[in-house]
């Protein structure tokens, strides 16, 4: 089976290569990249090339995580998008290495996904989940038309320490495709 890419006018959403993994590892086990993150740290190379393996042959819109690269056209792996989904839902999740932090890279390739998951994979309902602390990305999440539904309390334990969990939600009858 071809892999699906999706492709916007600077980026290639793409699965991730063998040859991806160092990039992978340098920046998902940078402190700032991993802050509100669920990996193991340290974030090795040898983690790096476990994800790739699970990854292989996995699509967009497969059951489960999908974890995609993230791409510039020559290339250049510069961050990676993920959806997991369960029935006609889905989870969405966007990681970039702080180089391409600022550039609207993670605005371009969560479009891309929604559009996929709405309109290619007929999704119901995409949503996140985040650490409220991570700004930036609250902000991504908002500018990509997702509604924050709601925090809980303390909810989940990370890294030792018990945090809150900010839900965002997004319905295919509120996107309004770029169509």
């Amino acid at each position: 089976m071809t892999p699906v890419v999706l492709v916007t006018p600077r980026l290639h959403l793409r699965p991730l290569s063998a040859a991806d993994a160092p990039v992978l590892a340098a920046y998902r086990a940078d402190p700032a990249v991993a802050a509100f993150q669920g990996w193991t740290l340290p974030y090795t190379p040898q983690h790096a090339h476990a994800l790739i393996a699970e990854m292989a042959g996995k699509q967009l819109g497969d059951a489960g995580w999908v974890q995609y690269g993230v791409s510039l056209p020559g290339g250049a792996l510069v961050g990676d998008v993920a959806l997991r989904t369960h029935g006609a839902q889905a989870e969405f999740g966007v990681t970039l290495a702080p180089s391409a932090h600022g550039r609207g890279y993670a605005t371009e390739a969560g479009a891309a996904v929604i559009a996929h998951a709405f309109g290619t994979l007929g999704l119901h309902r995409l949503h996140a989940s985040i650490d409220p602390r991570n700004v930036p990305v609250a902000r991504l999440l908002v500018r990509l038309g997702f509604r924050h539904e709601g925090t809980l309390v303390e909810a989940y334990e990370h890294r030792g320490a018990w945090t809150d969990d900010a839900l965002y939600g997004l319905l295919r009858r509120e996107w309004a495709s770029p169509d």
